[in-house]
């Protein structure tokens, strides 16, 4: 009985050496895979890394794009604007002066009446408030007597030589000039005189025996 209980007890020890050896090569070689896989990024996510990347430099390009789009735009509005903005002012200059240049005639008899006495009473009033609303819309009266002739501001109506001119001078305003800003509406009409002929070269002469009489005595 003492050899059937030895033989009992020694049946649930009898594995075989190469079972075991087996089973915990076998464990080992499980657990390496889930050690290794720590340290290391999976062949999937570095695959999707790369998508993600490629994705985001395409976003960042059209963002770029779409910025110089705006940029552009914005730039041709703001031309757009300034010319918008020129025009409206030409078209306003133009409208006045339109407007002043049928007033002229009226501004040139209230000159007129002034110079011989006539602006009185209301009809002064009348004048003097006209000129003063012109004069806020821009218009300018130019063209005294006295100063040189210029061809691009003056228009002459008569002419003749006096010896009391050295160059083409207006002796005369027979029309006033306006003028809005840089641009003339109506030159002044004026009378021009200039140096009567031979007059310069005879006056050269006197000069220069006046200034060699001394030197001779």
């Amino acid at each position: 009985m003492t050899e059937e209980s030895q033989g009992f007890q020694q049946k649930p020890s009898d594995v075989p050496v190469d079972a075991a050896g087996a089973a915990s090569k076998e464990a080992a070689q499980g657990s390496r895979p889930a050690e290794q896989a720590g340290p290391g990024v999976p062949a999937g996510d570095k695959g999707a890394n790369k998508e993600l990347d490629k994705e985001l430099d395409s976003v960042r390009g059209q963002l770029a794009e779409r910025t110089a789009d705006l940029q552009r735009l914005q730039a041709e509005y703001q031309n757009y604007r300034r010319r918008v903005e020129r025009d409206r002012i030409a078209v306003r200059e133009i409208a006045i002066a339109n407007l002043l240049t049928e007033l002229l005639p009226v501004l040139d008899d209230i000159g007129r009446a002034r110079e011989h006495g006539e602006l009185v009473g209301g009809f002064k009033s009348v004048g003097e408030s006209l000129e003063t609303v012109v004069s806020k819309m821009g218009l300018q009266q130019f063209g005294k007597e006295g100063e040189p002739f210029d061809p691009l501001v003056h228009e002459a109506l008569m002419h003749s030589y006096s010896p009391d001119v050295t160059e083409t001078t207006c002796v005369q305003i027979l029309q006033p000039g306006y003028r809005i800003g840089e641009r003339t509406i109506r030159p002044a009409r004026v009378a021009v005189a200039e140096p009567q002929p031979g007059a310069q070269a005879k006056a050269e002469e006197a000069s220069d025996e006046e200034s060699g009489g001394p030197e001779q005595g």
